[in-house]
């Protein structure tokens, strides 16, 4: 009968328990998407909830996994080390991905704050649950019109390779919209096309942040018209 190496168990035990984090989010994510719960339990809870918690819990697992190995460490080091490395990479993950949620623009972003561009039949689903008034180029320096009257094509180009799916399109405007691919969550687009001016419009359908995703995807826009023929 093989001999048990001393310490073993609690170090697999420790180094399961520095993999609940990213698992948790990744069944939190595909239950979202699927349909099982609802983004207020997949997001919210779970993966900014618990995930965030289970992150230092992880961390702190990991390093524990390690300082057990130490009496074995040519049989036990290995899996402790990974240990280490998934948790300080997804603790690292989610610190970031905090910072970046907390620093990023308001997600409503527009070219013309005079005369902000509409979302069209868009206004009775969005029902007021966007994120608030729309910022300009102050807080999203890259949000600029295009100061010419562009081809209605040219306005359908950008709006795809930035990544939307065309909503509908006219000499006048051009619509889209964009499912995110983890948790759905969605950014709607406007280009309004007047004479002399075109601008742009982008953002998310709910309240939360995003990490100025709606300012990136204006800039996009904004930089694909400007650099059209």
């Amino acid at each position: 009968m093989a001999r048990r190496t001393p310490g073993a168990g609690r170090v697999q035990a420790l180094a399961l328990l520095a993999l609940a984090a990213p698992v948790l989010v990744l069944v939190a994510a595909l239950g979202t998407r699927v349909g099982a719960w609802p983004v207020e339990i997949g997001y919210d809870l779970l993966t900014l909830g618990a995930g965030w918690f289970l992150a230092f819990v992880g961390a702190a697992a990991a390093l524990g996994a390690l300082v057990l190995s130490f009496g074995n460490f040519r049989k036990l080091g290995l899996p402790a080390i990974a240990a280490v490395l998934v948790a300080g990479a997804t603790l690292g993950g989610f610190i970031w991905q905090k910072a970046r949620l907390a620093a990023g623009p308001v997600e409503n972003v527009s070219t013309d704050l005079t005369e902000v561009p509409g979302f069209g039949d868009l206004g009775e689903e969005r029902g007021g649950q966007g994120p608030g008034p729309a910022v300009g180029a102050e807080a999203c320096p890259g949000a600029l019109p295009v100061m010419r009257q562009i081809a209605p094509t040219a306005a359908i180009y950008a709006l795809e390779q930035a990544g939307f799916t065309l909503r509908g399109a006219g000499v006048a405007r051009a619509d889209g919209s964009q499912e995110g691919f983890w948790f759905g969550f969605d950014h709607d687009a406007v280009i309004r096309i007047r004479p002399g001016r075109t601008d742009i419009r982008v953002a998310a359908r709910d309240h939360r942040p995003h990490g100025g995703e709606a300012c990136r995807m204006a800039t996009a826009i904004s930089e694909t018209l400007r650099s059209a023929g």
